[in-house]
């Protein structure tokens, strides 16, 4: 079982590090701006998201930076497993981020 779960998180890392930047469109007061998605930026958050668990300060933070990209993780195969999973609402109820409704 523990194999199992070291293979998902290498095969996770690994996926994560070798694709290219997500950009996401949002809307704001004095037009749009671009917000560069970039999945890296959430490694903080993969063993809570993986495993289980209390996420860390800086997993908060970063999904906080990255929640327009939310919808765009949603719609890509490669992360949307991991973005709507169960553990995935925990960490962001941990958070305090709304989970989005795309």
């Amino acid at each position: 079982m523990k194999f199992t779960k070291l293979m998902s998180i290498t095969f996770v890392i690994i996926a994560m590090t070798s694709l290219f930047p997500i950009r996401a469109t949002t809307v704001g007061g004095l037009g749009e701006t671009a917000q560069s998605c970039v999945p890296t930026e959430l490694l903080p958050c993969l063993p809570a998201i993986t495993i289980g668990g209390e996420p860390a300060k800086d997993c908060c933070d970063k999904l906080k930076e990255q929640q327009p990209c939310f919808c765009d993780y949603i719609k890509n195969p490669m992360y949307s497993m991991y973005v709507t999973s169960p553990n995935a609402r925990k960490v962001l109820d941990a958070c305090k981020i709304p989970f989005p409704s795309c």
